[in-house]
């Protein structure tokens, strides 16, 4: 995949921590009833220069914590902090992908990508270079006038991340982003993802990734964080000692790792 760069700060992937999580737990008030527990007592610091896994079954909480670490949702307990900052709202330079692909239908592949940069206020020939920058760095070039209707379930996450790195965030946070997409689509878009991100063409310093699959979150992922359920904690971190990119046969070097899921 050849496409150009965006702006990659000079500063990016510096060994630094990002974000952190500190005994942040979530529970929700369930009328005549016990509340329902979430997550509970979980410790999590994300460092610039890496790909992080949060690896767990269907409702062990893992979106939950995606939108505490993004700013969106206050924990019932515990603490955020953004760049060593006390977290008290949406957190400036996250941006996120959906596992739906969230795009508003109405609007062309060029207008739902700029959105991001509209409600920074940046427009004219600004917006328009950062816009295309990131549709031709996501492989959506000759398409900045289609309509969503007209794009397959693949292209449609193309926009969504178009859409997420055309503000050039320091973290990306990414909610099952291929699971919505059948196989071979979603192995070609993780492909160019982990490409772009290991020739430094990413304008981000970190991602953190929910998955339900054990496979891609060995193939993408430098550490995974094993959720268990009811309530969700991380059982395990492991760390994944393979250079990208990662081979498939290197799988079975970690099959024994399915046997850790809790």
């Amino acid at each position: 995949m050849t496409s150009p760069s965006l702006d990659v700060p000079s500063t990016a992937r510096h060994a630094s921590v990002l974000v952190e999580a500190r005994h942040v737990s979530q529970s929700y008030h369930k009328d005549s009833a016990v509340d329902l527990l979430v997550l509970d007592d979980v410790d999590l610091t994300l460092n610039a220069g890496e790909i992080v896994g949060l690896l767990g079954r269907s409702g062990s909480g893992k979106s939950t914590l995606l939108r505490i670490l993004a700013g969106l949702l206050a924990p019932s307990s515990g603490e955020v902090f953004w760049k060593n900052e006390p977290l008290a709202g949406p957190a400036d330079g996250v941006a996120m992908v959906f596992q739906s692909f969230a795009l508003f239908p109405w609007m062309t592949v060029e207008e739902n990508v700029a959105l991001g940069l509209e409600a920074k206020g940046i427009t004219g020939e600004e917006r328009d270079r950062l816009v295309e920058n990131a549709i031709e760095l996501i492989g959506l070039g000759g398409y900045e006038n289609a309509w969503p209707k007209e794009l397959s379930g693949g292209m449609q996450q193309r926009v969504g991340l178009a859409r997420a790195l055309v503000v050039q965030p320091d973290l990306l946070l990414m909610d099952e982003p291929f699971s919505a997409l059948d196989v071979l689509t979603a192995e070609n878009l993780r492909t160019d993802l982990v490409e772009l991100w290991s020739e430094k063409k990413l304008p981000v310093q970190a991602m953190l990734v929910v998955t339900h699959n054990i496979e891609e979150a060995v193939l993408i992922c430098d550490r995974i964080m094993i959720f268990s359920s009811n309530p969700g904690r991380i059982a395990h971190v492991l760390a994944v000692p393979f250079a990208h990119p990662r081979d498939r046969k290197i799988l079975r070097s970690v099959s024994l790792w399915t046997t850790s899921m809790p």
